[in-house]
């Protein structure tokens, strides 16, 4: 046993558990973080959310001067694409952040361990270290935030240049004149979006018959609509069985989900975005005996502690939505309770956000959802087309969607698409967090002109007494 002895070693520096290292520095715990990728951040500062917005925005510049300009009175001459520099852009945004990160761990006393860990038995995490060697760590508690994964498709295989996970989707060399996305969900339409701005033509295929599994069903059809409106097609109710890849790009082989007649489509790059999966293989897990479920999530209790003593997980690793500032609450809840501290956290309240233009968001229960549990409730909606800030700008697509009990006027669930959703959806997590009302929503004075004027609006409507529309 190594002479380094800690009070808790977090395997992962992504968002769960860097976050979770600096606050149990905070709370006085001597703590080391294990991550093998050579840079902190995880996935999603290193090939998810970060870089995947980076060139969302860039994306959205060039298509907005080539497109929307000229509206605004300004004409551009010999716009050129410049995919290398866009990239470059994207790498820095990344490198800065990962820095940022290791800045914390230096301020807040945080070891920053570079290796691959793994558990040989509790209290001990044994490190491959990236520079040659093993070492040795002893820990009172450890906590695995080992994040996830893409989920392969069966038939399907990746090589991250014709056939891309969303990695490769963020470091293509050059527009691919054709892609296709598998997979209509948050990673896909966003990815999808970027390609598509920059030129390539898109084709979305999805097994379900619908877009954005999991989100509320009409916010999903007035999405379908506007991306599609910006270019994206849709192939819904389908399944991919089979790809080859050639020179001349790759064949697809599709049929319907529900059984019919096969079909090939060409492309010249796919992308497979049909969710992701627990990554924790090579920590030993089964051979300790942590109970896991057949998709390999990580079963803990209400603290985040695994079937065996003195390990804990949280994040991507186990059950609820693997976001990246659940997994950061997780985190937090995790190491406070571990001190003693009555942390809390609610999964009914943890926001969803999808990055395309305009954004979509939402909190809170679905309207199906309400109509499968039997709740009375009633709904407010407000168009963007009608709100001056989104008529200034040129961004009117969209609507706010208020659900709120029909007795009580509870705020049972807010979804979004419009600009700047997620932002806008802040304050309406934070009025369920405290168990708010439509008209707590509506009777809060909105600055003029904004975009969450919206809101205000949507939550109006809920009474029926919305005054812009």
């Amino acid at each position: 046993m190594s002479d380094k002895q800690y009070d808790l070693v977090v395997i992962g520096g992504g968002p769960g558990g860097y976050v979770a290292a600096i606050r149990a520095a905070q709370l006085g715990m001597k703590t080391a973080c294990v991550e093998g990728r050579g840079a902190l951040g995880g996935t999603c500062l290193n090939v998810g959310c970060i870089p995947s917005k980076a060139l969302l925005q860039s994306s959205e510049k060039y298509a907005d001067a080539a497109r929307h300009f000229a509206g605004h009175g300004i004409k551009v001459e010999g716009l050129a694409l410049d995919v290398a520099a866009m990239m470059a852009r994207k790498d820095e945004v990344v490198k800065g952040l990962t820095k940022g990160i290791e800045m914390l761990f230096k301020k807040n006393k945080v070891d920053y361990v570079k290796g691959w860990g793994s558990i040989p038995a509790a209290g001990s995490v044994k490190v491959k270290l990236a520079d040659g060697g093993e070492e040795t760590l002893s820990a009172k508690n450890i906590l695995i935030a080992t994040g996830s994964e893409s989920t392969p498709l069966p038939g399907v295989e990746t090589d991250e240049k014709q056939v891309v996970t969303s990695t490769g989707a963020l470091a293509l060399d050059k527009v691919p004149g054709q892609m296709v996305v598998i997979g209509a969900g948050v990673i896909g339409l966003e990815m999808g979006s970027v390609w598509s701005r920059l030129g390539a033509e898109v084709t979305v295929v999805e097994f379900l018959d619908r877009i954005l599994p999991g989100m509320d069903g009409d916010i999903a059809k007035q999405t379908q609509r506007i991306l599609g409106k910006q270019g994206l097609k849709f192939k819904l109710g389908t399944k991919v069985t089979g790809a080859k890849n050639g020179k001349g790009g790759v064949t697809l082989a599709l049929e319907p989900a529900k059984g019919g007649e096969a079909e090939e489509l060409k492309t010249d790059v796919v992308l497979v975005a049909i969710g992701r999966r627990p990554f924790t293989e090579g920590l030993g897990l089964k051979e300790l005996g942590v109970a896991m479920d057949n998709r390999g999530v990580i079963q803990v209790d209400e603290n985040f502690k695994t079937s065996v003593d003195g390990i804990y997980a949280i994040g991507d690793c186990v059950p609820g939505p693997m976001l990246a500032h659940k997994a950061e609450e997780d985190g937090v809840v995790a190491v406070e309770r571990m001190t003693g501290q009555k942390s809390h956290i609610d999964y009914n309240l943890v926001p969803g956000v999808v990055y395309t233009w305009p954004e979509v968001a939402g909190v809170g229960k679905t309207e199906e959802q309400l109509k499968e549990a039997g709740i009375d409730y009633k709904v407010g909606k407000f168009s963007f087309m009608a709100n001056s800030r989104a008529r200034a700008v040129g961004d009117t697509d969209g609507v706010v969607k208020v659900l709120a009990d029909k007795r009580t006027d509870k705020v049972l669930g807010v979804h979004i698409v419009g600009p700047l959703a997620g932002d806008i959806l802040a304050e309406c997590v934070t009025i369920m967090e405290f168990g708010g009302s439509a008209e707590d929503i509506a009777r809060t004075c909105h600055s003029h002109p904004s975009m969450g004027e919206a809101v205000k609006e949507a939550a109006l409507a809920a009474d029926g007494r919305a005054i812009h529309s």
